[in-house]
C-alpha cells in the first residue's frame, strides 16, 4: 500500500526546514506501513483573500506528495480563523474580515487548491464546525490552556510587546484555535510555513493536554516574490497568482532573479534533484535556458504544454521587440477631447486610480507605434493625450500587458 520509508521520506520532505522531530516521524510512516493505517497530514489554510499564488501552493504540494505516498490528506479551511486573522509575521493587528468575505474567499480556494490536490480524496473540514458551537465558558478555558508569558514567546508578539505596538487580545486566540484544529481532526502530522512554528508547537501541547499522541510538524520555506528579497505577497506586487493566463505567469517566472531559481525549482516543481543541479551549473546550461524550462515546468502545471508554449512565446516576442499575437482590443473615452495618461491606464487596465498613478510614475507605461515598434516612456501621470495620439496605437502596461487603443 505505501511505497519504502526512505521513498516517502524522499518526497514528503522536499525543501523541508524543520521536521519535529524526524525520528517521530518515521516511526509514524513505519507504523502506518506495518498497520496499513494512513496517516493523517493536516494543512490549514485562511481564505484570507480570493486568490491563492505560487507561495501558497508550497504547502499544498507536500500535503499532496503525503497523498500520492498513500496518507489521508486533511485540508482545515479556516473560516473561523480568518476572521481572527493569523498574526504571524504580522507588525500590527490584521483587519478583521466578516463571515461573509471569508464564504466569498472560500469559493475561489477549493477551486484553485484543486490544481493540487486531489479534492476527491481529500478531506475538506471548516474550523467553523466546532469553533462556532462553542459557549463563551468553553471559549475561557481554551485561553486558560496558554499563558501570556508562553505567547511572548513568538518573536513577532515579544517584538511588538518591546516596540509598544498594539497586540490585541484576539490575536492570542490564534495559536490556540489552529492547535484546537489538531485536537479535533487527531492529526498525526501538520504542515506549515516557517512563520507557522509556534503555532504548530501549540497543536503539539494541546494534543497532550487531550492525551493525544503529539502531532510531527514540518515546516517549508516562504519562497521569494517576483523581487527576489521580499516573500511572495499579492500586496507586495510580487506574487503570482495560480490562476494568471499563462501568457502572463510564462513572462513573470522568466522575470525573476536567478538567484532563486534553486529555491523555486525545488518547492514549485517534481523535477529530479540531478537534473535540477545540470540546468542550474552555468557551464552546462545557460541560466535563461534554465529559467525557460523552470517557466514552461510552473506554466505547463496550472494550464498545459500548448498554453506554456504559446507563454514561451509571447515572451520571446517581447524580448525580440515584437508586438504579441494576442493584443487586447481597448476602447478609449475622452473627456473633453483629452484623456490623463493615469486616467488612460485606469480606463484600459483596470484596477484603482492610486495603481495607475503608481505604475506611471514607476515608468512601467509605453506608448507603442505599430509600424516601426517605437517606444515612448509615459511616465508623467498629468501629461494628457488625444484622439490623434492614441487611436491604433499599443498601450503597453508592464512587460506583459497590450492594449491596442480604439479611441471613441
Amino acid at each position: 500500500m505505501f511505497p519504502s520509508i526512505d521513498v516517502q521520506l524522499s518526497h514528503v520532505l522536499r525543501g523541508a526546514v524543520d521536521v519535529v522531530s524526524e525520528g517521530d516521524l518515521k516511526h509514524m510512516l513505519r507504523e502506518a506501513t506495518d498497520k496499513k493505517r494512513p496517516l493523517r497530514v493536516k494543512l490549514g489554510v485562511d481564505p484570507s483573500s480570493p486568490d491563492l499564488h505560487l507561495g501558497h501552493t508550497v504547502q499544498l504540494r507536500r500535503l499532496r506528495a503525503f497523498q500520492d505516498m498513500g496518507h489521508q490528506a486533511v485540508l482545515i479551511i479556516g473560516d473561523y480563523t480568518a476572521m481572527v486573522g493569523d498574526p504571524s509575521g504580522r507588525n500590527k493587528t490584521r483587519p478583521q474580515l466578516t463571515l461573509e468575505d471569508v464564504e466569498r474567499n472560500t469559493a475561489t480556494y477549493m477551486a484553485q487548491a484543486g490544481r493540487i490536490l486531489d479534492l476527491g480524496k481529500t478531506e475538506v473540514r471548516r474550523n467553523g464546525e466546532w469553533f462556532g458551537k462553542m459557549t463563551f465558558m468553553e471559549v475561557l478555558k481554551l485561553a486558560a490552556r496558554s499563558t501570556v508569558h508562553r505567547m511572548l514567546e513568538r518573536d513577532d508578539f515579544l517584538k511588538r510587546f518591546n516596540e509598544k505596538t498594539p497586540i490585541s487580545l484576539h490575536e492570542f486566540l490564534y495559536p490556540l484555535m489552529q492547535g484546537w484544529d489538531s485536537v479535533m481532526i487527531a492529526c498525526d502530522i501538520e504542515l506549515g510555513g516557517t512563520d507557522q512554528l509556534f503555532n504548530l508547537h501549540m497543536g503539539r501541547r494541546l494534543q497532550e493536554q487531550e492525551g493525544q499522541r503529539p502531532q510531527a510538524l514540518i515546516t517549508g520555506p516562504l519562497i521569494a516574490g517576483l523581487d527576489g528579497e521580499q516573500k511572495m505577497s499579492k500586496s507586495l506586487g510580487n506574487a503570482i497568482g495560480v490562476t494568471e493566463p499563462a501568457e502572463s505567469m510564462f513572462g513573470k517566472i522568466m522575470s525573476i532573479p536567478d538567484s532563486v531559481m534553486l529555491n523555486w525549482f525545488t518547492l514549485l516543481t517534481k523535477e529530479p534533484k540531478d537534473h535540477i543541479d545540470r540546468l542550474l551549473d552555468a557551464k552546462v546550461t545557460h541560466p535563461r535556458d534554465a529559467k525557460m524550462a523552470l517557466a514552461r515546468l510552473i506554466t505547463t502545471q496550472f494550464h498545459d504544454a500548448a498554453a506554456a508554449a504559446r507563454g514561451q512565446a509571447q515572451f520571446e516576442a517581447i524580448s525580440q521587440k515584437k508586438l504579441p499575437d494576442d493584443i487586447k482590443d481597448a476602447a478609449v473615452a475622452l473627456e473633453g477631447g483629452q484623456v490623463a495618461v493615469w486616467a488612460l491606464v485606469k480606463q484600459v487596465h483596470g484596477g484603482s486610480s492610486s495603481d495607475a498613478r503608481r505604475l506611471v510614475q514607476q515608468g512601467g507605461v509605453y506608448l507603442i507605434e505599430p509600424d516601426n515598434l517605437d517606444e515612448r516612456t509615459l511616465n508623467d501621470e498629468k501629461a494628457t493625450f488625444g484622439k490623434g495620439e492614441l487611436d491604433g496605437r499599443v498601450l503597453k502596461v508592464g512587460k506583459r500587458n497590450f492594449y491596442r487603443l480604439a479611441v471613441k
